[in-house]
């Protein structure tokens, strides 16, 4: 029966490409249109066919970590593109959508996270061993999408490329109170102290990312301009010239994105400036992948920009911008997996096989997302004054001889 509604689901998905797969009992199928490399999984559970039609996302993931999905050649890379792509063309079949409208139904369940809850679901993932971080990240710790003005940047230049640019529109003078918002290690406020002369205030919910970031401004003898504290952005109080986030909103949950947008117009000057940059979708608003939710990003979800507007609207905000990033995290994701990639046995020191497994799929599948399925980056400036920025975006993007910006619009 599972293996007929496996079968059936295959046919649906796989319409284009070389596919095969190998089910426990040993018969192998075949599906696509035999186009392209031929990619070949083989089952050694039981119990994966009927895991895989309830939940394909989940087990698929679990198997490949448990070891009880092989792919010939451990071409990872391969299958994914693969299987996003198909999704992408060809979605769901009939059978499998009550099982995702009932996902879509207790999303906002899932993303309802309260400060405890953020808390935990923060330390979930951003309190790992620090070692493995410095294993594929750059010098700076940014763990978030670079901006890649030249297409052979490397990943540093990229990084430092993000962080010009959302600076930038920031419009930073020195001596101003900025506020950031899920500030990391530290890297973007330590930079706007240092390069800009602000005054920071850094928030996060990370044990390990507290630590460091402030130990990072002691030693950079910046402790005078930038402070971290480890507290939930809904408890900041005071007034800020200019706001900036940059990879939290994905952790808010679409049931507080009012009070998120509530809070950063109260925060602000009268002619404050916000930068928020975030993950997005293309599509219209969706489901997180029980995956990601359960092993990587607990109480995460990338908006659509409909949700982000929506809730944006009613709360004293004018958008004064709206910028689409569209392959940049992309190309940031396959630096951080070359990397990761090169440092594999010292991240197997660490954790062991299964972990590895784990943040291979993670990064294969984030790059892949990104690069084939309408996944996107949104920066949204906003102002309570409409006048605080320029009319044009000509500020953004100086024609000086040998900058990136140049280059690239050469």
């Amino acid at each position: 029966m599972w293996t007929t509604a496996l079968d059936r689901l295959l046919a649906h998905l796989m319409r284009e490409g070389d596919f095969s797969l190998t089910m426990p009992d040993g018969t192998t199928r075949r599906y696509g249109n035999g186009q392209g490399p031929h990619v070949a999984v083989t089952l050694h559970d039981a119990a994966l066919p009927r895991k895989i039609v309830f939940n394909p996302e989940l087990a698929v993931g679990e198997a490949y970590m448990d070891g009880t999905l092989t792919i010939e050649d451990d071409d990872l890379y391969g299958f994914m593109s693969l299987a996003i792509s198909n999704i992408a063309s060809h979605g769901q079949p009939w059978f499998r959508k009550p099982l995702d409208a009932l996902r879509h139904a207790g999303r906002r369940l899932q993303q309802f996270n309260p400060a405890q809850r953020s808390r935990a679901n923060v330390a979930h993932h951003y309190d790992l061993s620090g070692a493995l971080y410095d294993l594929f990240l750059d010098d700076d710790r940014q763990y978030s999408c670079a901006y890649f003005a030249r297409p052979d940047m490397s990943l540093d230049e990229a990084q430092e490329a993000k962080k010009r640019h959302i600076a930038e529109k920031l419009l930073i003078e020195p001596g101003m109170r900025v506020l950031d918002i899920g500030c990391g290690w530290g890297g973007m406020g330590l930079t706007l102290a240092r390069d800009y002369g602000a005054q920071v205030t850094g928030v996060t919910l990370s044990t390990e990312q507290h630590a460091m970031a402030n130990e990072r401004a002691e030693k950079a003898g910046l402790a005078d301009r930038a402070q971290f504290l480890l507290k939930d952005y809904r408890a900041v109080t005071g007034k800020f010239d200019r706001i900036v986030s940059v990879g939290m909103f994905e952790h808010v949950g679409v049931p507080h994105y009012g009070t998120y947008f509530e809070k950063v117009h109260d925060l602000l000057t009268d002619d404050g400036i916000a930068l928020i940059h975030t993950i997005g979708r293309s599509t219209p608003p969706g489901t997180t992948s029980p995956w990601i939710t359960k092993y990587i990003f607990p109480g995460g979800y990338v908006p659509a920009m409909s949700e982000v507007m929506s809730a944006l609207e009613p709360r004293g905000l004018v958008t004064t911008d709206v910028e689409v990033w569209r392959l940049h995290y992309a190309e940031t994701l396959r630096h951080w997996y070359e990397r990761f990639m090169a440092n594999i046995e010292s991240a197997r020191a660490l954790y062991d096989d299964r972990f590895c497994r784990m943040w291979r799929y993670y990064l294969i599948a984030s790059e892949l997302t990104f690069r084939l399925n309408a996944q996107v980056v949104f920066q949204f400036q906003l102002s309570p004054n409409q006048a605080a920025v320029p009319l044009t975006r000509d500020y953004l993007y100086p024609a000086e001889e040998g900058s990136g910006y140049a280059q690239a619009a050469e």
